[in-house]
Protein backbone atom coordinates (compact mmCIF):
# COMPACT_ATOMS: atom_id res chain seq x y z
CA UNK A 1 0.00 0.00 0.00
CA UNK A 2 1.32 3.25 -0.82
CA UNK A 3 1.88 5.83 2.29
CA UNK A 4 -0.52 8.62 3.07
CA UNK A 5 -0.14 11.65 1.23
CA UNK A 6 0.43 14.74 3.15
CA UNK A 7 0.14 18.36 3.06
CA UNK A 8 2.49 20.91 3.58
CA UNK A 9 0.59 24.10 4.75
CA UNK A 10 2.49 27.80 3.08
CA UNK A 11 3.81 29.97 6.03
CA UNK A 12 2.30 33.20 4.91
CA UNK A 13 4.94 35.19 7.19
CA UNK A 14 7.67 33.82 5.27
CA UNK A 15 5.54 34.33 1.45
CA UNK A 16 5.54 38.11 1.28
CA UNK A 17 3.16 38.22 -1.24
CA UNK A 18 -0.88 38.27 0.13
CA UNK A 19 -2.07 37.22 -2.86
CA UNK A 20 -0.88 33.27 -1.83
CA UNK A 21 -1.59 33.81 1.74
CA UNK A 22 -2.98 30.29 3.49
CA UNK A 23 -2.53 28.64 -0.23
CA UNK A 24 -1.15 24.99 0.19
CA UNK A 25 1.61 23.20 -1.95
CA UNK A 26 1.07 20.27 -3.69
CA UNK A 27 0.58 16.71 -2.05
CA UNK A 28 3.27 14.57 -2.13
CA UNK A 29 3.63 11.82 -4.72
CA UNK A 30 3.18 8.21 -3.88
CA UNK A 31 6.47 6.51 -3.59
CA UNK A 32 7.47 5.22 -7.10
CA UNK A 33 10.01 3.94 -9.86
CA UNK A 34 10.23 6.46 -12.16
CA UNK A 35 11.51 4.81 -15.67
CA UNK A 36 12.98 7.14 -18.39
CA UNK A 37 13.29 5.42 -21.49
CA UNK A 38 16.21 7.47 -23.43
CA UNK A 39 17.70 9.05 -20.53
CA UNK A 40 21.42 9.82 -22.26
CA UNK A 41 19.33 12.39 -24.58
CA UNK A 42 18.67 15.85 -24.82
CA UNK A 43 15.58 16.14 -23.59
CA UNK A 44 16.38 13.87 -20.55
CA UNK A 45 19.40 16.06 -19.59
CA UNK A 46 17.61 19.85 -19.92
CA UNK A 47 13.84 18.91 -19.01
CA UNK A 48 13.40 15.87 -17.24
CA UNK A 49 15.80 15.58 -15.12
CA UNK A 50 15.57 19.51 -13.51
CA UNK A 51 11.93 18.40 -13.03
CA UNK A 52 12.05 15.30 -10.92
CA UNK A 53 15.13 17.18 -9.28
CA UNK A 54 12.90 19.90 -8.57
CA UNK A 55 10.49 18.28 -7.26
CA UNK A 56 12.12 16.72 -4.72
CA UNK A 57 13.32 19.48 -3.59
CA UNK A 58 9.79 21.39 -3.34
CA UNK A 59 8.57 18.48 -1.04
CA UNK A 60 6.57 17.15 -3.37
CA UNK A 61 7.70 14.05 -4.75
CA UNK A 62 7.92 11.53 -2.48
CA UNK A 63 11.17 10.30 -0.20
CA UNK A 64 10.71 6.83 -0.80
CA UNK A 65 11.18 7.23 -4.83
CA UNK A 66 14.02 5.72 -7.39
CA UNK A 67 14.84 6.90 -10.90
CA UNK A 68 16.35 4.46 -13.51
CA UNK A 69 18.05 5.72 -16.76
CA UNK A 70 17.82 3.09 -19.32
CA UNK A 71 19.07 3.74 -22.82
CA UNK A 72 21.94 2.25 -25.18
CA UNK A 73 24.90 4.53 -23.87
CA UNK A 74 27.35 2.83 -21.63
CA UNK A 75 26.99 4.26 -18.30
CA UNK A 76 27.49 2.42 -14.41
CA UNK A 77 25.40 3.60 -11.35
CA UNK A 78 27.87 5.86 -10.18
CA UNK A 79 28.92 6.77 -13.63
CA UNK A 80 25.03 8.18 -14.42
CA UNK A 81 24.65 9.55 -11.05
CA UNK A 82 27.64 11.91 -11.83
CA UNK A 83 26.15 12.41 -15.20
CA UNK A 84 23.19 13.53 -13.77
CA UNK A 85 25.00 15.77 -11.55
CA UNK A 86 26.32 17.27 -14.33
CA UNK A 87 23.59 17.56 -16.27
CA UNK A 88 21.84 19.79 -12.95
CA UNK A 89 25.10 21.83 -12.49
CA UNK A 90 24.47 23.06 -16.11
CA UNK A 91 20.48 22.88 -16.69
CA UNK A 92 19.24 23.68 -13.57
CA UNK A 93 18.49 27.00 -12.22
CA UNK A 94 20.87 28.68 -10.02
CA UNK A 95 18.87 28.07 -6.31
CA UNK A 96 18.38 24.25 -7.90
CA UNK A 97 21.85 23.42 -7.96
CA UNK A 98 22.56 19.56 -6.11
CA UNK A 99 23.96 19.67 -3.19
CA UNK A 100 23.80 18.87 0.50
CA UNK A 101 22.09 15.84 2.30
CA UNK A 102 18.94 16.36 -0.19
CA UNK A 103 21.27 15.57 -3.07
CA UNK A 104 23.40 12.78 -1.80
CA UNK A 105 19.73 11.03 -0.85
CA UNK A 106 18.57 11.82 -4.43
CA UNK A 107 21.40 10.30 -5.97
CA UNK A 108 21.47 7.12 -4.00
CA UNK A 109 18.38 6.20 -5.20
CA UNK A 110 19.25 7.24 -9.29
CA UNK A 111 20.50 3.85 -11.01
CA UNK A 112 20.96 2.85 -14.65
CA UNK A 113 20.66 0.15 -17.55
CA UNK A 114 22.40 0.00 -20.65
CA UNK A 115 20.60 -1.78 -22.55
CA UNK A 116 18.53 -2.41 -25.79
CA UNK A 117 15.11 -0.95 -26.88
CA UNK A 118 14.30 -4.33 -28.77
CA UNK A 119 16.04 -7.41 -26.37
CA UNK A 120 13.49 -8.89 -24.15
CA UNK A 121 15.95 -9.76 -21.56
CA UNK A 122 16.72 -6.20 -20.86
CA UNK A 123 13.34 -6.00 -20.19
CA UNK A 124 13.54 -8.81 -17.44
CA UNK A 125 16.39 -7.42 -15.99
CA UNK A 126 14.76 -3.58 -15.75
CA UNK A 127 11.64 -6.01 -13.89
CA UNK A 128 14.30 -7.58 -11.32
CA UNK A 129 15.88 -3.62 -10.95
CA UNK A 130 11.90 -2.57 -9.85
CA UNK A 131 11.42 -5.39 -7.47
CA UNK A 132 14.70 -4.42 -6.07
CA UNK A 133 13.70 -0.53 -5.65
CA UNK A 134 10.08 -1.63 -3.53
CA UNK A 135 11.80 -4.16 -1.42
CA UNK A 136 15.41 -1.87 -0.65
CA UNK A 137 13.85 1.99 -1.32
CA UNK A 138 10.12 1.97 -0.44
CA UNK A 139 8.79 2.37 -3.76
CA UNK A 140 5.51 0.72 -2.93
CA UNK A 141 5.20 -1.62 -6.55
CA UNK A 142 4.42 1.84 -8.26
CA UNK A 143 6.22 2.36 -11.78
CA UNK A 144 6.10 5.36 -14.20
CA UNK A 145 7.67 4.84 -17.60
CA UNK A 146 8.54 7.78 -19.66
CA UNK A 147 9.59 7.50 -23.02
CA UNK A 148 11.87 10.10 -24.14
CA UNK A 149 13.04 8.08 -27.15
CA UNK A 150 12.43 8.65 -30.73
CA UNK A 151 8.98 7.78 -31.33
CA UNK A 152 10.46 5.38 -34.16
CA UNK A 153 11.19 3.06 -30.92
CA UNK A 154 7.77 3.56 -28.93
CA UNK A 155 6.02 0.29 -30.03
CA UNK A 156 9.41 -1.49 -29.50
CA UNK A 157 9.67 -0.57 -26.11
CA UNK A 158 5.82 -0.81 -25.38
CA UNK A 159 5.65 -4.34 -26.71
CA UNK A 160 8.27 -5.66 -24.61
CA UNK A 161 7.45 -3.89 -21.17
CA UNK A 162 4.41 -6.16 -22.00
CA UNK A 163 6.33 -9.04 -22.50
CA UNK A 164 8.22 -8.78 -19.79
CA UNK A 165 5.25 -8.51 -17.21
CA UNK A 166 5.73 -5.27 -16.20
CA UNK A 167 3.18 -3.75 -17.64
CA UNK A 168 -0.86 -2.81 -15.46
CA UNK A 169 -2.67 -5.97 -16.68
CA UNK A 170 0.39 -8.44 -15.14
CA UNK A 171 1.70 -5.92 -12.37
CA UNK A 172 -0.95 -6.58 -9.64
CA UNK A 173 0.65 -4.61 -6.96
CA UNK A 174 0.66 -0.64 -6.97
CA UNK A 175 -0.34 0.91 -10.32
CA UNK A 176 1.95 0.99 -13.65
CA UNK A 177 1.68 4.03 -16.00
CA UNK A 178 3.33 5.26 -19.35
CA UNK A 179 4.13 8.70 -20.42
CA UNK A 180 4.29 9.12 -23.76
CA UNK A 181 6.17 12.24 -26.11
CA UNK A 182 4.75 13.73 -28.34
CA UNK A 183 4.41 13.10 -31.14
CA UNK A 184 2.11 10.26 -30.89
CA UNK A 185 2.33 8.88 -34.64
CA UNK A 186 3.18 11.01 -37.67
CA UNK A 187 0.07 10.61 -39.26
CA UNK A 188 -3.43 9.29 -39.08
CA UNK A 189 -2.38 5.60 -40.27
CA UNK A 190 0.89 5.96 -37.95
CA UNK A 191 -1.16 7.10 -34.89
CA UNK A 192 -3.95 4.69 -35.02
CA UNK A 193 -1.22 1.54 -35.43
CA UNK A 194 0.33 3.22 -32.48
CA UNK A 195 -2.64 3.34 -30.05
CA UNK A 196 -3.06 -0.41 -31.48
CA UNK A 197 0.57 -1.10 -29.49
CA UNK A 198 -0.36 1.34 -26.71
CA UNK A 199 -3.79 -0.76 -25.76
CA UNK A 200 -2.49 -4.15 -25.73
CA UNK A 201 -0.04 -3.58 -22.66
CA UNK A 202 -2.15 -0.33 -21.49
CA UNK A 203 -5.64 0.64 -20.58
CA UNK A 204 -6.35 4.66 -21.28
CA UNK A 205 -6.84 5.33 -17.77
CA UNK A 206 -2.54 4.27 -17.63
CA UNK A 207 -1.48 6.28 -20.43
CA UNK A 208 -0.75 9.98 -20.28
CA UNK A 209 -0.15 11.70 -23.41
CA UNK A 210 2.54 14.46 -22.75
CA UNK A 211 2.15 17.77 -24.44
CA UNK A 212 4.16 20.45 -22.80
CA UNK A 213 2.39 23.06 -23.10
CA UNK A 214 -0.58 21.67 -21.47
CA UNK A 215 2.13 22.52 -18.83
CA UNK A 216 2.12 26.17 -18.89
CA UNK A 217 1.13 28.31 -16.44
CA UNK A 218 -0.94 30.73 -18.74
CA UNK A 219 -2.37 27.60 -20.41
CA UNK A 220 -3.94 26.49 -17.12
CA UNK A 221 -4.97 29.81 -16.41
CA UNK A 222 -7.37 29.45 -19.37
CA UNK A 223 -10.41 27.91 -17.91
CA UNK A 224 -10.02 30.19 -14.62
CA UNK A 225 -9.97 33.23 -16.82
CA UNK A 226 -13.46 31.89 -18.05
CA UNK A 227 -14.84 30.09 -15.59
CA UNK A 228 -13.77 32.07 -12.59
CA UNK A 229 -14.95 35.17 -13.77
CA UNK A 230 -18.63 36.09 -14.11
CA UNK A 231 -17.71 39.34 -16.84
CA UNK A 232 -16.10 36.78 -19.41
CA UNK A 233 -18.22 33.71 -20.06
CA UNK A 234 -21.12 35.76 -20.85
CA UNK A 235 -19.35 37.64 -23.72
CA UNK A 236 -17.28 34.27 -24.90
CA UNK A 237 -19.07 33.27 -27.93
CA UNK A 238 -20.68 34.13 -31.16
CA UNK A 239 -22.78 37.39 -30.41
CA UNK A 240 -19.64 39.09 -28.98
CA UNK A 241 -16.35 37.50 -30.26
CA UNK A 242 -14.86 38.49 -34.34
CA UNK A 243 -12.52 36.24 -34.07
CA UNK A 244 -9.78 34.14 -32.13
CA UNK A 245 -6.12 33.87 -33.56
CA UNK A 246 -4.02 31.38 -31.88
CA UNK A 247 -0.29 31.96 -32.71
CA UNK A 248 3.66 29.49 -31.61
CA UNK A 249 5.89 31.78 -32.89
CA UNK A 250 9.65 30.80 -32.74
CA UNK A 251 12.82 33.36 -33.45
CA UNK A 252 15.14 29.87 -33.74
CA UNK A 253 15.40 27.74 -36.86
CA UNK A 254 15.52 23.91 -36.78
CA UNK A 255 19.08 24.30 -34.99
CA UNK A 256 20.55 20.52 -34.93
CA UNK A 257 16.88 18.91 -35.55
CA UNK A 258 16.98 19.35 -39.42
CA UNK A 259 16.94 15.37 -39.98
CA UNK A 260 13.65 15.58 -38.13
CA UNK A 261 11.91 18.71 -38.77
CA UNK A 262 12.33 17.53 -42.56
CA UNK A 263 10.26 14.83 -42.48
CA UNK A 264 7.54 16.82 -39.88
CA UNK A 265 7.33 20.84 -40.77
CA UNK A 266 5.10 23.14 -38.30
CA UNK A 267 1.79 21.50 -39.08
CA UNK A 268 2.87 18.46 -37.51
CA UNK A 269 5.40 19.79 -35.19
CA UNK A 270 2.99 21.87 -33.64
CA UNK A 271 -0.61 22.70 -35.03
CA UNK A 272 -1.68 19.10 -34.68
CA UNK A 273 -1.12 18.94 -31.11
CA UNK A 274 0.08 22.20 -29.14
CA UNK A 275 -1.81 24.56 -31.26
CA UNK A 276 -5.26 22.58 -31.40
CA UNK A 277 -5.22 21.90 -27.92
CA UNK A 278 -5.22 25.37 -26.91
CA UNK A 279 -8.19 25.96 -29.64
CA UNK A 280 -10.18 23.72 -27.34
CA UNK A 281 -9.54 25.02 -24.02
CA UNK A 282 -10.80 28.79 -25.73
CA UNK A 283 -14.16 26.84 -27.33
CA UNK A 284 -14.90 24.17 -24.88
CA UNK A 285 -17.87 24.75 -22.86
CA UNK A 286 -18.19 24.72 -19.07
CA UNK A 287 -17.47 21.37 -17.86
CA UNK A 288 -19.61 19.62 -15.49
CA UNK A 289 -17.03 19.12 -12.97
CA UNK A 290 -13.04 19.55 -12.60
CA UNK A 291 -12.41 15.79 -13.10
CA UNK A 292 -10.37 15.21 -15.43
CA UNK A 293 -12.55 13.13 -17.79
CA UNK A 294 -15.53 16.24 -17.56
CA UNK A 295 -12.89 18.84 -19.73
CA UNK A 296 -11.69 16.20 -21.32
CA UNK A 297 -15.12 15.56 -22.78
CA UNK A 298 -15.72 19.32 -23.76
CA UNK A 299 -12.41 19.42 -25.53
CA UNK A 300 -13.21 16.64 -27.61
CA UNK A 301 -16.33 18.09 -28.57
CA UNK A 302 -14.63 21.11 -29.88
CA UNK A 303 -12.42 18.90 -32.22
CA UNK A 304 -15.85 16.44 -32.95
CA UNK A 305 -17.32 19.93 -34.24
CA UNK A 306 -14.30 20.91 -36.58
CA UNK A 307 -15.27 19.89 -40.18
CA UNK A 308 -11.49 18.61 -41.73
CA UNK A 309 -11.76 20.42 -44.45
CA UNK A 310 -11.67 18.85 -48.54
CA UNK A 311 -9.03 18.79 -50.47
CA UNK A 312 -10.43 21.46 -52.73
CA UNK A 313 -10.68 23.96 -49.40
CA UNK A 314 -7.28 23.45 -48.66
CA UNK A 315 -5.72 26.44 -50.79
CA UNK A 316 -8.65 28.75 -49.47
CA UNK A 317 -8.34 27.94 -45.57
CA UNK A 318 -4.45 27.41 -45.28
CA UNK A 319 -1.21 29.03 -45.64
CA UNK A 320 2.17 27.62 -45.92
CA UNK A 321 5.68 29.03 -45.89
CA UNK A 322 9.46 28.58 -45.78
CA UNK A 323 12.19 30.89 -44.61
CA UNK A 324 15.06 32.20 -46.31
CA UNK A 325 18.20 33.95 -45.28
CA UNK A 326 17.13 37.02 -43.50
CA UNK A 327 18.55 38.80 -40.19
CA UNK A 328 17.68 38.08 -36.40
CA UNK A 329 18.47 40.13 -33.73
CA UNK A 330 20.81 42.51 -36.49
CA UNK A 331 22.65 39.45 -37.12
CA UNK A 332 22.35 37.22 -40.85
CA UNK A 333 20.55 34.28 -40.53
CA UNK A 334 20.60 31.25 -43.13
CA UNK A 335 17.49 29.89 -44.72
CA UNK A 336 16.25 26.71 -44.05
CA UNK A 337 17.38 24.97 -47.26
CA UNK A 338 21.07 25.59 -46.19
CA UNK A 339 20.26 23.80 -42.36
CA UNK A 340 22.06 20.80 -41.55
CA UNK A 341 20.23 17.55 -42.05
CA UNK A 342 17.95 19.55 -44.46
CA UNK A 343 17.06 18.99 -48.35
CA UNK A 344 18.37 21.59 -50.52
CA UNK A 345 15.39 21.25 -52.57
CA UNK A 346 12.95 20.70 -49.77
CA UNK A 347 9.30 21.30 -49.80
CA UNK A 348 8.71 21.34 -46.41
CA UNK A 349 7.14 24.04 -44.36
CA UNK A 350 8.85 26.06 -41.91
CA UNK A 351 5.37 28.51 -41.44
CA UNK A 352 1.76 27.08 -41.18
CA UNK A 353 -1.71 28.83 -40.52
CA UNK A 354 -4.97 27.43 -41.07
CA UNK A 355 -8.67 28.83 -40.91
CA UNK A 356 -10.96 26.62 -38.73
CA UNK A 357 -14.71 26.81 -37.73
CA UNK A 358 -16.05 25.43 -34.89
CA UNK A 359 -19.78 24.31 -35.82
CA UNK A 360 -21.50 24.55 -32.74
CA UNK A 361 -24.16 26.94 -31.37
CA UNK A 362 -21.84 29.17 -29.19
CA UNK A 363 -18.88 29.33 -32.01
CA UNK A 364 -21.18 29.09 -35.37
CA UNK A 365 -19.22 31.57 -37.25
CA UNK A 366 -16.76 32.45 -35.98
CA UNK A 367 -12.95 32.24 -37.38
CA UNK A 368 -10.25 30.29 -35.41
CA UNK A 369 -7.05 30.93 -37.11
CA UNK A 370 -3.66 29.20 -36.57
CA UNK A 371 -0.12 29.94 -36.98
CA UNK A 372 3.17 28.70 -36.18
CA UNK A 373 6.46 29.00 -37.59
CA UNK A 374 9.97 29.21 -37.48
CA UNK A 375 12.49 31.96 -38.06
CA UNK A 376 10.04 34.95 -37.12
CA UNK A 377 10.53 38.19 -36.20
CA UNK A 378 10.03 37.48 -32.52
CA UNK A 379 9.48 34.47 -29.89
CA UNK A 380 5.66 34.89 -28.86
CA UNK A 381 2.93 32.35 -28.06
CA UNK A 382 -0.47 34.02 -27.42
CA UNK A 383 -4.47 33.44 -27.55
CA UNK A 384 -6.44 36.45 -28.78
CA UNK A 385 -9.80 37.07 -28.75
CA UNK A 386 -10.67 40.15 -30.90
CA UNK A 387 -14.21 40.91 -30.00
CA UNK A 388 -17.11 42.82 -32.27
CA UNK A 389 -16.80 46.35 -32.82
CA UNK A 390 -19.37 49.11 -31.51
CA UNK A 391 -22.80 49.20 -33.20
CA UNK A 392 -23.05 52.68 -32.97
CA UNK A 393 -20.29 55.10 -32.57
CA UNK A 394 -21.25 58.06 -29.79
CA UNK A 395 -17.49 59.08 -28.67
CA UNK A 396 -14.46 60.32 -30.65
CA UNK A 397 -13.56 62.80 -33.05
CA UNK A 398 -14.16 62.32 -36.78
CA UNK A 399 -10.14 61.39 -36.82
CA UNK A 400 -10.26 58.95 -34.40
CA UNK A 401 -10.05 54.99 -35.05
CA UNK A 402 -12.38 53.33 -32.49
CA UNK A 403 -10.60 49.69 -31.86
CA UNK A 404 -12.39 46.41 -30.94
CA UNK A 405 -11.59 44.90 -27.76
CA UNK A 406 -8.96 42.53 -27.60
CA UNK A 407 -8.09 39.92 -24.48
CA UNK A 408 -4.59 38.78 -24.86
CA UNK A 409 -3.76 35.34 -23.26
CA UNK A 410 0.59 35.58 -22.92
CA UNK A 411 1.77 31.67 -22.86
CA UNK A 412 5.75 32.71 -23.96
CA UNK A 413 7.88 34.35 -23.24
CA UNK A 414 5.87 36.70 -21.09
CA UNK A 415 2.71 35.13 -18.86
CA UNK A 416 0.42 37.11 -18.10
CA UNK A 417 -3.30 38.45 -20.02
CA UNK A 418 -3.75 41.91 -21.26
CA UNK A 419 -7.16 43.86 -22.04
CA UNK A 420 -7.09 46.59 -24.85
CA UNK A 421 -10.16 48.55 -24.18
CA UNK A 422 -11.01 52.18 -25.59
CA UNK A 423 -10.59 55.35 -23.00
CA UNK A 424 -10.96 59.52 -23.59
CA UNK A 425 -8.36 61.05 -23.65
CA UNK A 426 -8.57 63.98 -20.83
CA UNK A 427 -9.56 67.23 -22.04
CA UNK A 428 -12.51 69.04 -23.23
CA UNK A 429 -12.37 67.35 -26.65
CA UNK A 430 -13.68 63.76 -27.16
CA UNK A 431 -10.71 61.92 -28.46
CA UNK A 432 -10.35 58.20 -27.68
CA UNK A 433 -7.52 55.90 -28.12
CA UNK A 434 -6.68 52.65 -27.37
CA UNK A 435 -5.31 51.77 -23.79
CA UNK A 436 -4.06 48.30 -22.22
CA UNK A 437 -4.50 46.87 -18.49
CA UNK A 438 -2.01 44.38 -17.91
CA UNK A 439 -1.54 41.47 -15.71
CA UNK A 440 1.87 39.66 -15.60
CA UNK A 441 2.62 36.31 -13.40
CA UNK A 442 5.47 36.97 -12.19
CA UNK A 443 5.04 40.10 -10.70
CA UNK A 444 1.69 39.39 -9.52
CA UNK A 445 2.02 36.78 -7.70
CA UNK A 446 5.46 37.59 -6.72
CA UNK A 447 6.73 34.00 -7.61
CA UNK A 448 8.23 32.63 -11.18
CA UNK A 449 5.74 29.84 -12.59
CA UNK A 450 7.16 26.08 -12.54
CA UNK A 451 8.33 24.90 -16.03
CA UNK A 452 5.81 22.51 -17.33
CA UNK A 453 7.75 19.25 -16.97
CA UNK A 454 7.84 19.54 -13.54
CA UNK A 455 3.63 19.78 -13.31
CA UNK A 456 3.26 17.45 -15.77
CA UNK A 457 5.50 14.64 -14.10
CA UNK A 458 3.86 15.53 -10.48
CA UNK A 459 0.86 14.98 -11.90
CA UNK A 460 1.70 11.97 -14.06
CA UNK A 461 2.88 10.31 -10.55
CA UNK A 462 -0.84 11.59 -8.88
CA UNK A 463 -2.60 10.11 -11.32
CA UNK A 464 -4.53 13.44 -12.68
CA UNK A 465 -4.72 12.83 -16.35
CA UNK A 466 -6.47 16.57 -16.70
CA UNK A 467 -3.18 18.13 -18.41
CA UNK A 468 -2.66 14.92 -20.30
CA UNK A 469 -4.37 14.21 -24.11
CA UNK A 470 -6.67 11.59 -24.50
CA UNK A 471 -6.43 9.58 -27.86
CA UNK A 472 -9.79 10.13 -29.01
CA UNK A 473 -8.63 13.90 -29.20
CA UNK A 474 -5.24 12.76 -30.91
CA UNK A 475 -7.03 11.20 -33.28
CA UNK A 476 -9.42 13.91 -34.27
CA UNK A 477 -6.80 16.61 -34.65
CA UNK A 478 -4.75 14.10 -37.21
CA UNK A 479 -8.50 13.66 -38.76
CA UNK A 480 -8.35 17.46 -39.04
CA UNK A 481 -5.03 17.81 -41.05
CA UNK A 482 -4.65 15.25 -42.72
CA UNK A 483 -6.13 16.61 -45.34
CA UNK A 484 -3.88 19.64 -45.46
CA UNK A 485 -0.92 17.22 -45.27
CA UNK A 486 -2.21 15.18 -47.98
CA UNK A 487 -2.44 18.58 -50.38
CA UNK A 488 0.69 20.18 -49.33
CA UNK A 489 2.69 16.82 -49.21
CA UNK A 490 1.68 16.33 -52.92
CA UNK A 491 1.77 20.03 -54.13
CA UNK A 492 5.29 21.20 -54.67
CA UNK A 493 5.72 25.15 -53.63
CA UNK A 494 7.41 27.06 -56.27
CA UNK A 495 7.54 29.67 -54.00
CA UNK A 496 9.47 28.14 -51.21
CA UNK A 497 11.48 30.10 -49.77
CA UNK A 498 9.14 32.78 -49.37
CA UNK A 499 9.73 35.22 -46.41
CA UNK A 500 13.00 36.06 -44.97
CA UNK A 501 14.39 35.18 -41.68
CA UNK A 502 13.14 37.41 -39.35
CA UNK A 503 10.29 38.15 -41.37
CA UNK A 504 6.11 37.96 -40.25
CA UNK A 505 5.56 35.13 -42.48
CA UNK A 506 4.86 34.69 -45.85
CA UNK A 507 2.41 36.91 -47.92
CA UNK A 508 0.14 33.54 -48.41
CA UNK A 509 -0.68 33.98 -44.58
CA UNK A 510 -1.72 37.82 -44.95
CA UNK A 511 -4.03 37.20 -47.70
CA UNK A 512 -5.79 34.09 -45.59
CA UNK A 513 -5.94 36.99 -42.41
CA UNK A 514 -4.95 40.07 -42.86
CA UNK A 515 -5.50 41.06 -39.44
CA UNK A 516 -2.66 38.94 -38.04
CA UNK A 517 -1.13 40.44 -34.38
CA UNK A 518 1.88 41.88 -35.62
CA UNK A 519 5.06 39.74 -34.23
Amino acid sequence: MAKASATVTVNPQHDGNTLRDGLHRDRVTDPCSIVFFGASGDLFKRMLLPAVYALRLNGTLSNDFALVGYSRSNYTDESFREYCKQQLDEFAPADQKPKGAIWDDFARRISYMSADFDDVKCYEALKKRLDENDAQLGTAHNRLFYLSTPPSVFPEIIKHIKAAGIDPRTHVKGWTRIVVEKPFGTDLLSARALQQTVERAFDERSVYRIDHYLGKEPVQDIMALRFANTIFEPVWNRNYVQSVQITAAEQLGVELRGGYYDNAGALRDMIQNHVMNLLALVAMEPPASSDADAIRNEKFKVLSAIAPPTHEDVASMSARGQYGPGSIDGKPAIGYRAEQDVDPASNTETFAAVRLHVDSWRWAGVPFYLRSGKRLARKVSEIAVTFKPIPHRLYGESTDTIEPNVLVIKIQPEEGVTMRFEAKVPGPKSHIRSVFMDFNYGSGFGVQSPPAYERLIGDAIRGDQTLFTRWDAVERAWEIVTPILDVWEHTKDFTFPNYPAGGQGPESAAKLFPEWRAL
